[in-house]
């Protein structure tokens, strides 16, 4: 099967080395066709513009992750257009198997699943949202499937792991403005839903994100400020359920403020943040109330030349294992694979029960842990010495993404 081009769109903004993590990682990517378009503050540019790599990159150091998205769009030449965070890695197969369901004409948008900042246990599956705002958990099988949606309830797609049709994304106006942070890709699953169309689930499609500080947020996910969080619920809720705003909104007070208080409890905030932060949200709620919300209006940005990313496609992958005291015998290994062009894991263990986590670095994905460790954190630990059956079960997790094996649905 051909495969589509697609054009693949990373924003970033005041966080170079993440930046250039990623886009390490997709230079691992095994689709053939695609272009890569940086849209990130200018020292990010600069540094990417360093590298020689061919790919498309706008300069744009506004707080705004729509807007930002907009930029990007308009340069983009794939008939599909995907998105990923500054702040995530992708698996080499992520691009191929999250567009492939676009062979389909009737689909329209796509998401793939999401593994946390240990890139083991999940962050994100599958949910719906409704017009209120309000996320829904969907049970999909592990093959993709395809889902009908309307303006009142459609698919849920994560900004990190979504792909859109480009020319329906166009026509639709693109990313709306308004949501300068949060629920930027829910008010645009629902109106591409509400136009007909179908929407993917692809489980295998699968990237790796950390949740990096930011000026809204600490590293650990504690929020720093909830006033964009307000205003753009407040403009979700006036864009989408104008008649149950207030309801809305309410729900969202009330689930913050017991968010605040659980982490007050737990040490993370002090006890004067909760109110501070609770006042920022109201802030942001009386800001987004009054927002100017123009009508969306299709987008027509002028034509750009498709820029190939050279060195993607297929490729060879290795399996690397060892104790932890084989360790430099193993980078050295790892290494000279990953030179020759190979997908490398290595997964390293540890004697006892240190938990495994997996990161990706230089081009290799590490794993890490005791041989008694838990890897998926909602599992028991394991009571097996022998490192070869460890090794086979932890395999499973990744051998199909990272072209070791076949699906684990085989």
């Amino acid at each position: 099967m051909t495969e589509v081009p697609v054009s693949v769109i990373v924003v970033s903004r005041h966080r170079t080395e993440l930046l250039l993590r990623c886009l390490d990682a997709l230079r691992l990517q095994d689709h053939p066709v695609m272009e890569v378009i940086v849209v990130a503050d200018p020292a990010a540019a600069r540094a990417v513009a360093a590298l020689g790599l061919q790919l498309k990159i706008v300069t744009f150091d506004e707080a705004n992750i729509a807007a930002a998205r907009n930029a990007g769009l308009a340069l983009a030449a794939g008939e599909v257009v995907a998105f990923i965070d500054d702040d995530a890695v992708a698996e080499p197969s992520w691009l191929r198997l999250l567009t492939a369901p676009f062979s389909d004409p009737a689909v329209n948008q796509a998401g793939g699943f999401v593994r946390g900042r240990n890139g083991i246990s999940w962050q994100w599956r599958a949910m719906e949202v409704d017009s209120s705002g309000l996320d829904h958990p969907l049970e999909v099988p592990e093959t993709v499937s395809l889902h009908h949606g309307s303006g009142r309830r459609a698919i849920k797609t994560q900004g990190t792991n979504c792909a859109f049709r480009t020319g329906t994304l166009l026509a639709a106006g693109g990313f709306d403005p308004a949501y300068r942070f949060f629920l930027d890709e829910a008010d645009v699953n629902l109106r591409l839903a509400e136009q007909g169309g179908l929407t993917a689930v692809v489980p295998s499609a699968i990237v790796q994100h950390g949740f990096a500080a930011s000026e809204r947020r600490r590293s650990d996910r504690t929020p720093r400020d909830l006033h964009e969080i307000g205003a753009s619920a407040a403009v979700f809720a006036r864009r989408h359920s104008p008649d149950e705003a207030d309801r809305a909104l309410d729900r969202l007070r009330g689930s913050q403020r017991k968010r605040l208080i659980r982490l007050m409890v737990s040490g993370a905030i002090e006890p004067r943040d909760v109110e501070r932060l609770a006042m920022s949200l109201e802030v942001g709620i009386a800001e987004g109330a009054v927002r100017p919300l123009p009508a969306l209006r299709p987008l027509r940005p002028p034509p750009s030349p498709f820029c190939q990313m050279p060195g993607t496609g297929p490729r060879q992958s290795a399996l690397l294992s060892g104790w932890i005291w084989n360790h430099w015998r193993l980078r050295t290994e790892a290494d000279r694979l990953s030179r020759e062009g190979h997908v490398v894991t290595v997964v390293e263990f540890t004697p006892g029960l240190l938990r495994h986590r997996e990161r990706f670095a230089g081009g290799i994905w590490w794993q890490m842990g005791g041989i008694l460790g838990r890897s998926d954190r909602t599992r028991p630990a394991l009571a097996d010495r022998d490192p070869r059956n460890r090794l086979a079960r932890e395999a499973k997790r990744f051998r199909f993404v990272r072209g070791l094996g076949k699906s684990p649905s085989d």
